[in-house]
């Protein structure tokens, strides 16, 4: 069996699936790119070489990105140039991990947050620079999804370089009394297997590498969501998931209420690791919400409504493993489910 040529198939695979789902209507640039190495016989090749975590799009644009390379330049460019700096490239995608930190999906976490006991003990799973843990932080601005136009509500912290807009559907709770309803959070945490320092110039570096080249409003609330978290960095712990969940919550100040989350971490673990997580914190006290991608979570995609094509790239937001809302993978949308 031709090992190389098998693995090159199914890397091709996963990158026109990304160029489909995920670039398609997102990044001009970036679908062209993926189409463009799903079709390269020699990059491929050297893809292969990569263990297959290491093989993603993202990671590859990103380190290109990284190094200074073409990515908006067209294909010849962005093909010449991987291929004459391959070892350069390769060393950053094997150093450094998919760790997107979009602070844009604290929108569509804010309902399901301002719903539970406060005050709050956040504990982010796969937290990267930790700057989802910062929902007080940001201000929002909700408007009416289906081109109806018009502002449905927008308010959060005063003076926040930060404002995070959110298209919405559906009957989403306590949408016009979010305003007096903020989560008040007196803990923050995170877990990664390589937590990104938000004090540290090379990590922001490499976070404003992974935005996607068209989206500069994407770029600019990052950079404000740095300036927000470096007057009160997080707590960061290296580790894995699974081990180091319960010894955060456990610190958890008394009379908060533990909150583990996390978004678009989970389909990177295998699934012996998903169901290990799962278990791990059903017998944990608090709650947990998860935002993945729509088959991450079996327990969660069993009881999601039937009107999301699999293809459509959303994610299921959940609380418990009760589906309660389709979002937007960047905290763009939020659809909420009638009988949630």
């Amino acid at each position: 069996m031709d090992v190389r040529g098998t693995s090159g198939a199914a890397t091709g695979s996963s990158y026109l699936a990304f160029a489909e789902r995920e670039a398609r209507g997102n990044s001009a640039v970036y679908q062209e790119l993926a189409e463009r190495v799903a079709g390269d016989a020699g990059l491929l090749g050297l893809l292969a070489e990569l263990p297959p975590a290491k093989r993603q799009p993202n990671l590859l644009f990103g380190a290109v990105r990284h190094l200074g390379g073409p990515v908006a330049e067209g294909w010849p460019a962005f093909r010449d140039w991987v291929a004459a700096h391959w070892e350069q490239v390769s060393a950053t995608m094997r150093e450094r991990l998919t760790q997107t930190n979009e602070a844009g999906r604290c929108a569509t976490l804010l309902p399901l947050l301002a719903s539970l006991p406060q005050p709050l003990a956040l504990i982010e799973v796969g937290a990267s620079a930790g700057l989802c843990l910062y929902p007080d932080r940001y201000r929002y601005r909700y408007v009416p999804g289906g081109g109806s136009g018009g502002v449905v509500a927008e308010f959060g912290a005063e003076g926040s370089p930060v404002t995070l807009e959110c298209t919405v559907d559906g009957p989403v709770p306590m949408m016009e009394s979010l305003r007096d309803r903020l989560p008040r959070v007196v803990w923050r945490a995170g877990i990664d297997l390589n937590p990104l320092d938000v004090r540290a110039e090379e990590d922001v570096r490499w976070l404003e590498s992974l935005v996607w080249p068209e989206q500069t409003h994407r770029l600019e609330r990052l950079r404000g969501a740095v300036r927000i978290a470096r007057t009160e960095p997080p707590l960061l712990v290296r580790g894995d998931l699974n081990a180091t969940v319960g010894d955060l919550v456990a610190q958890v100040p008394a009379g908060a209420t533990p909150v583990v989350f996390h978004s678009a971490v989970l389909a990177y673990a295998s699934p012996e690791a998903r169901a290990e997580f799962a278990t791990t914190v059903r017998g944990l006290p608090g709650h947990w919400i998860s935002n993945e991608a729509l088959s991450v979570l079996p327990t969660v995609a069993e009881r999601l409504p039937d009107q999301a094509p699999a293809r459509s790239g959303l994610f299921a937001l959940a609380l418990d493993e009760r589906p309660v809302a389709y979002t937007g993978p960047h905290g763009q949308s939020l659809d909420w489910f009638a009988a949630a």
